[in-house]
């Protein structure tokens, strides 16, 4: 029997026609198709109806991550354009204390015709209220696929928040091939998105509505929400033969107590929105499992890494797991846990705390498809072909998926 590392990628391909790929959202979120699997069976309705479809006391779990403005255009003297993407805050590390800077902070970057940047600085004007802000990009150090870089602004009574909303671009998925266009300035947020720090946006919440989150209410489901800043990863490419020499990007997400506390009461009808929120809840469960063998475990160590969760014995019950996470949190005098996961989730992985997903339809050959497979033990292809063979849109701005 192959071990998850042996997974061969290529047993996952599908094949998607450029025009399947939805380039552009409804003009009504809500109205996109939703497929409901369960069991086995495939239903197709409206989003308007997830609701509807919902087991009975079920907690639905949203990532209240923001979209930040992340790509950066700089034009050198002699006309070349150069491209800084910020990946990751560096100094200060924490996503809260680098947009609150004032005169200056360093970001793990993309760089795009790097080649072209010869020296160490480059410059350019951003207009903000009225005002002429001179903002600076210097090159710290390059390493094998990033670049550290520390932003510099002459005009300490703006935040980087208020340089990157000005002076940045919001990063699109790059198979729209297309520009960002004003429009997605509001179509590529989620409706309840509050925390800055994604670079891509949890696409599977971009259907729900005002609308939906009250009749959701009504029906008496629970919301909660944690916060998974999605990286550029989220895109990258599975380029090798089997899916064990894939490096997955970590990711780093803040999950208050009262949620954690929230889910214990609610094990068995968790549903997560989306796969961050999946990563994230999942995490979770082997975060616990470190924290009861090892109490005096510190922070670094918490976090999961790629493979982790298929070389240790998960012999522990998830409220348990979970628990341990709550006494950690009172021994620190803290309410929140501040943290990051490398998690991979693939056919052959045990779910211990998610018992739903809303997702969209992903990429052929994908991380993200190989986490459905696992969790629809193997049915992905039934699912995919339901959707191309019934005028599903697919990808970030396609329609959505309720498995179950």
């Amino acid at each position: 029997m192959e071990t998850p590392q042996e997974i061969q990628i290529a047993a996952y391909n599908y094949p998607l026609p450029d025009e399947r790929i939805a380039k552009y959202p409804l003009t009504e979120r809500d109205a996109s198709k939703l497929l409901v699997y369960e069991k086995g069976i495939i239903e197709e309705t409206c989003f308007k109806q997830l609701p509807d479809y919902l087991p009975e006391g079920s907690l639905l779990v949203f990532n209240n991550t923001r979209v930040i403005h992340a790509r950066l255009l700089f034009q050198k003297a002699t006309g070349a354009h150069i491209e800084i993407f910020c990946l990751e805050p560096v100094e200060p590390s924490d996503y809260v204390l680098v947009f609150q800077q004032r005169e200056q902070c360093t970001w793990k970057c993309l760089v795009g015709n790097q080649k072209r940047w010869k020296e160490d600085v480059l410059q350019r004007t951003v207009k903000i209220k009225d005002e002429q802000v001179l903002l600076t990009a210097e090159k710290k150090e390059t390493g094998i696929e990033s670049v550290l870089i520390t932003f510099s602004w002459d005009h300490p009574d703006y935040t980087f928040a208020e340089i990157l909303e000005a002076a940045g671009v919001l990063p699109i998925p790059p198979y729209l091939h297309r520009e960002t266009e004003e429009t997605d300035l509001q179509t590529y947020q989620t409706v309840y998105s509050k925390i800055k720090g994604s670079v891509a946006a949890p696409t599977a919440g971009l259907h729900f509505t005002p609308e939906v989150l009250s009749a959701l209410t009504r029906r008496g489901i629970i919301c909660e929400e944690v916060t998974l800043h999605v990286g550029a990863g989220t895109f990258k490419p599975v380029k090798s033969e089997t899916i064990g020499e894939h490096s997955m990007h970590t990711e780093s997400f803040i999950v208050l107590r009262s949620t954690v506390e929230r889910i214990i009461e609610r094990l068995g009808n968790v549903i997560a929105v989306g796969t961050t929120s999946v990563r994230t809840l999942e995490s979770l469960y082997y975060m616990g499992l470190k924290l009861l063998s090892n109490p005096g475990i510190n922070e670094e160590e918490l976090v999961v890494k790629q493979w982790e969760p298929y070389q240790v014995n998960p012999d522990a019950e998830p409220e348990m797991a979970l628990q341990a996470i709550l006494d950690y949190l009172d021994r620190k005098q803290v309410n929140q846990l501040v943290t990051a996961t490398q998690i991979m989730i693939v056919p052959g992985y045990s779910f211990r705390i998610v018992r739903g997903i809303v997702t969209n339809f992903h990429q052929p050959q994908s991380t993200l498809l190989l986490l459905v497979s696992a969790f629809v033990k193997g049915e992905w292809k039934k699912i995919y072909d339901y959707a191309l063979d019934h005028d599903f849109r697919f990808l970030s701005y396609g329609d959505s998926s309720l498995l179950l």
